[in-house]
């Protein structure tokens, strides 16, 4: 599966130059040129790395970090005319791996993408207890025994996973994962989260968590030794 990006970049032509240049090393890029459009993107689904303009035409790259960062616990970095000490500094406090000033070379710019991504390559396996996920096949053991579990259920231990230890709330779970299905409630993320502890049995099932009036969260630490 190809590394996906979200590139958020309102000046057209640098945003067609950069989007064009992701493509050829390898990236599935997704474009957008505004704060709503990124959002919407998001919904979606999430991707592996988020590219953000400070300077947007209905909002910042500042508040669209915030907003992304409570949804999914992927990289991101900025680009930005912005180079004043004290916007680096509000960049790397919403935790950015880089802050890039503009204007800059294009192909450190890959280098440093290249470098955040290999530092943040997606959860592909969990081994906890007697359990085993491949989140590629979507197999999962149990004390060496296939179980059958649905798609969409390992996709949601594979968000849980990677959003640890944030939480993850309903809302946001139907988002990224049953937005597109028909009638989707929160019912959808509590039976999906019945089935995941049927399926992790007794001992692992404590790992996910709930968090009261708000979601779920992956918690390993609850697994007993």
């Amino acid at each position: 599966m190809n590394t996906r990006i979200l590139l958020v970049e309102d000046d057209r032509s640098l945003g067609a130059t950069l989007r064009d240049w992701l493509s050829k090393e390898g990236y599935e890029v997704t474009w957008a040129e505004s704060k709503k459009s990124s959002l919407e993107a998001h919904g979606k689904g999430a991707f592996d790395l988020y590219i953000f303009d400070v300077g947007l035409p209905d909002g910042t790259g500042f508040e669209l970090a915030k907003e992304i960062r409570g949804r999914c616990n992927r990289p991101f970095l900025f680009l930005t005319a912005q180079s004043d000490a004290e916007s680096r500094l509000k960049g790397y406090e919403l935790g950015a791996e880089e802050y890039i000033p503009k204007p800059f070379h294009l192909r450190e710019l890959i280098l440093r993408v290249r470098h955040v991504i290999e530092n943040h390559a997606p959860v592909q396996k969990l081994e906890i207890g007697d359990v085993s996920v491949n989140f590629d096949s979507y197999k999962f053991l149990r004390a060496g025994h296939s179980e059958e579990v649905h798609t969409k259920d390992v996709q949601f231990l594979k968000l849980l996973v990677e959003m640890s230890p944030k939480v993850l709330s309903r809302d946001d779970a139907l988002n990224l994962l049953w937005g597109e299905d028909k009638f989707p409630s929160t019912r959808t993320v509590d039976n999906s989260v019945l089935r995941l502890r049927a399926a992790l049995g007794d001992k692992v099932a404590p790992a996910i968590e709930s968090v009261r009036g708000v979601g779920y969260r992956w918690n390993p630490e609850l697994v007993k030794k």
